[in-house]
C-alpha cells in the first residue's frame, strides 16, 4: 500500500498537474501555429515568389512505375510508393518551428520580467546575539 501512496503524492504535486496542463495547451497551440504557418503564411509566401505551393516541393528519388497513372503531386506519389525528397514539406515544418519556438521565447521573456519585478524578500532582522557578540569582538579589536 505505501508504493500506492507514493504514487499518488507524487501523481498530485502541483508541478506534475502543471506539466500535464502544459503539455495538452502546447499541443492545441501547436495546431494553431500549425493552421497559421499552412494556411496564411505559406501561402503569402507562395503568392510573394510566384504561386509555389510548398507541400508539393519535392524530388522523385526512385523510378515511377510504368503503370502508374495518378498526378505527379507529393501525395500521389507516396501513395504509389514512389521515394520522394519532400523538402516542400521540411521548409513548411521549419517555419511552424521558427515561429513556435519565437512565441515560446517571448511567453518566457515575460515570465521573467515578470518575476523581476516582484520586490525582493526583506532580510530578517539580525538576532541580538549576534549584535551582541559583533559589538565585544570590535571591542577587542580595540
Amino acid at each position: 500500500m505505501g508504493m500506492m501512496q507514493e504514487f499518488k503524492d507524487f501523481a498530485m504535486k502541483g508541478n506534475v498537474v502543471d506539466l500535464a496542463v502544459g503539455v495538452i495547451i502546447g499541443a492545441a497551440f501547436g495546431k494553431i501555429v500549425d493552421s497559421l504557418v499552412k494556411d496564411i503564411i505559406m501561402p503569402l509566401v507562395g503568392a510573394v515568389i510566384g504561386n509555389v505551393d510548398f507541400s508539393n516541393l519535392f524530388a522523385v528519388l526512385g523510378k515511377i512505375p510504368a503503370d502508374y497513372k495518378g498526378a505527379m503531386t507529393y501525395a500521389d506519389l507516396t501513395k504509389a510508393g514512389v521515394n520522394v525528397f519532400a523538402y516542400g514539406n521540411f521548409i513548411t515544418i521549419l517555419i511552424n518551428f521558427i515561429i513556435l519556438a519565437f512565441i515560446i521565447f517571448m511567453m518566457v521573456k515575460q515570465m521573467n520580467k515578470m518575476k523581476k519585478a516582484e520586490p525582493p524578500a526583506p532580510a530578517p532582522a539580525t538576532p541580538e546575539d549576534v549584535l551582541l557578540l559583533r559589538e565585544i569582538r570590535d571591542n577587542l579589536k580595540k
